[in-house]
């Protein structure tokens, strides 16, 4: 238990759109996915935003496309910039600084975060734990990969802040029964504000203070 004043224990961060300018990139990505192999779901790029890959494969294309879907997303993560969001990094050393441990909560599998580590090799310095896609048999919307990260750092998820920027992550944030930092990064404003207990446009904004109310 945490034994300094600030009222929370843990802090749990998505990674993308969150901590990693990278959503644009991605809704790119999976719209030149769609051409390829067209789901005939209309805004398929921002649906399955913060869904594990597994989810949308089985969920979205035929079983023989798999391969060839994944061998696209291998070279696209493999070749992609990972740019922090200015501040993003300091929020988390000044929290873990107060005594908050802190873990990345991400539908990412192992093979991207290895190619972040390959880019910015102290990230894992940064974080207490770190949840992958492939850890969790529910991805996001449901809240096992939160519950798992409080229970990798070893606090009550409900003494947790999630930080969160996608709607299947700010309703997996909710269920969990932690406090939810909705992320204006993806979403427009007014659609995370309604679904989150407080809602910033970017990291940068957030000061301890403003965390500790």
């Amino acid at each position: 238990m945490n034994s300094n004043p600030f009222p929370y224990d843990g802090a749990l961060f998505d990674l993308d759109g969150v901590l990693l300018d990278t959503e644009g990139l991605y809704t790119s990505f999976w719209h030149e996915v769609n051409l390829a192999f067209p789901t005939g779901v209309p805004q398929f790029e921002a649906i399955i935003k913060g869904s594990n890959l597994e989810h949308i494969l089985n969920t979205y294309f035929p079983k023989d496309k798999h391969d060839d879907i994944v061998a696209m997303l291998d070279g696209f993560q493999r070749d992609m910039r990972y740019e922090f969001f200015d501040g993003a990094l300091d929020l988390i050393d000044t929290l873990r600084a107060a005594g908050v441990k802190c873990a990345v909560v991400t539908s990412s599998d192992r093979k991207k975060m290895a190619s972040l580590h390959a880019q910015h090799p102290d990230f894992e310095n940064h974080f207490d734990a770190i949840v992958t896609g492939e850890m969790v048999t529910c991805p996001k919307p449901a809240p096992d990969c939160f519950v798992l990260g409080a229970k990798l750092i070893n606090c009550e998820i409900t003494k947790c802040l999630v930080f969160e920027d996608s709607f299947n992550g700010l309703e997996a944030a909710r269920t969990s029964g932690a406090t939810v930092i909705g992320l204006a990064t993806t979403n427009p404003h007014e659609q995370v504000s309604p679904l989150c207990h407080r809602c910033y446009d970017i990291v940068s904004q957030i000061t301890l203070a403003d965390l500790a109310v």
